[in-house]
């Protein structure tokens, strides 16, 4: 297997900040129509794709979300600069000198600005900067930006996905790699016991909104989040703080600050990677949460539930770095779980 970088490309590059994911649905869409029974999309705007099993005794829900960090539009001042807020969480000092496009009455490119560092005072050249000092300029006129951009209006980090050596480098890897890895994980499966429901999930970054309700209906028997985590692999970081390395295999996710994995879960992932030979890792992430809390916990009865996470460098900027044998890991060990749920011992012991 190997991962078809064109397909990954064009979800990675199109737009979908929380609550505006029209775009990245028709997409998701299009692609996952042809290899399953049927796609419904809910009110609140989550594709569920399902693919029937043997049996339809039990269910299985995979979570990806297709929502990505972004921006809102919330002023246009006298001299055609915008002013916004954040959709999702962001490090400010990320901003700095990027491009970002407003999705008005058609895209516009900006670029985000803050006080030239020439007429800084000496004490404000070492403060770290906040949201509020940033502004957008488009190099249009007030007249000539509410021609196109309204107070509403999403704002998406433009950035191209390329290559770098084993990897691949974009915007939005979080969590598009995720939407990829189920895409191509629904095309391959062919004999799994129970039915699949992939569901592609809106409003994460905002609060886990998409999976909370899809897994309140669905009310699925296992659940399986599917994120980017932190690989912290780099220069200055101790051995125990590294979460997880890139190229070091899928991870399999213990817990992180929204969710304790399913101890058997755990066992089960942890089982069928090495019978099949997959490479894996564990994740242990004390900050941030993923749709693994929704699936585990807003259907009926709860879920036995754990996730695959997706090793990835420099989250929530516009330079996500993920290993391509990662991302085929993550494919095949997602596959191996769904084919074998029936063959597991799920009582508590």
């Amino acid at each position: 297997m190997s991962v078809d970088v064109a397909l990954l490309k064009k979800i990675c590059e199109a737009p979908g900040a929380p609550g505006y994911e029209s775009r990245i649905r028709n997409l998701v869409i299009e692609e996952v129509t042809p290899l399953v029974d049927s796609v419904e999309v809910d009110n609140l705007g989550n594709v569920i794709a399902l693919k029937k099993g043997a049996s339809s005794d039990k269910k299985a829900m995979v979570a990806a979300h297709m929502d990505e960090i972004g921006f809102i539009v919330t002023h246009i001042d006298d001299k055609g600069f915008v002013r916004f807020t954040t959709l999702g969480g962001f490090d400010p000092k990320t901003l700095t000198a990027q491009r970002v496009i407003i999705h008005g009455k058609e895209d516009v490119i900006g670029v985000m600005g803050t006080k030239p560092v020439h007429v800084m005072e000496p004490e404000e050249r070492t403060k770290m900067p906040k949201i509020k000092d940033f502004y957008i300029d488009l190099g249009m006129s007030k007249e000539e930006v509410e021609k196109v951009v309204s107070v509403g209006n999403p704002i998406t980090r433009e950035r191209e996905l390329i290559e770098m050596g084993n990897c691949v480098n974009c915007k939005s890897l979080d969590n598009r790699v995720s939407v990829y890895i189920l895409i191509e994980t629904l095309r391959n499966l062919k004999d799994h016991p129970y039915d699949v429901y992939g569901v592609f999930t809106v409003q994460e970054e905002v609060g886990l909104r998409g999976a909370n309700v899809a897994a309140h209906t669905i009310d699925p028997d296992f659940g399986f989040g599917l994120d980017t985590t932190v690989a912290y692999d780099l220069p200055g970081a101790a051995s125990h703080e590294k979460i997880t390395a890139l190229g070091e295999g899928a991870a399999i996710k213990i817990l992180d600050a929204m969710t304790i994995c399913d101890y058997r879960m755990v066992d089960y992932m942890k089982k069928t990677a090495t019978d099949n030979n997959i490479k894996w890792q564990t994740e242990v992430l004390t900050a941030g949460g993923t749709d693994t809390a929704g699936l585990q916990r807003m259907g009926k009865r709860g879920a036995i539930s754990g996730a695959v996470s997706v090793p990835t460098r420099h989250l929530h900027q516009v330079i996500e770095m993920t290993h391509k044998e990662d991302i085929d890991g993550s494919i095949a060990l997602l596959k191996a779980c769904l084919d074998s749920l029936d063959k597991y011992d799920w009582k508590h012991k």
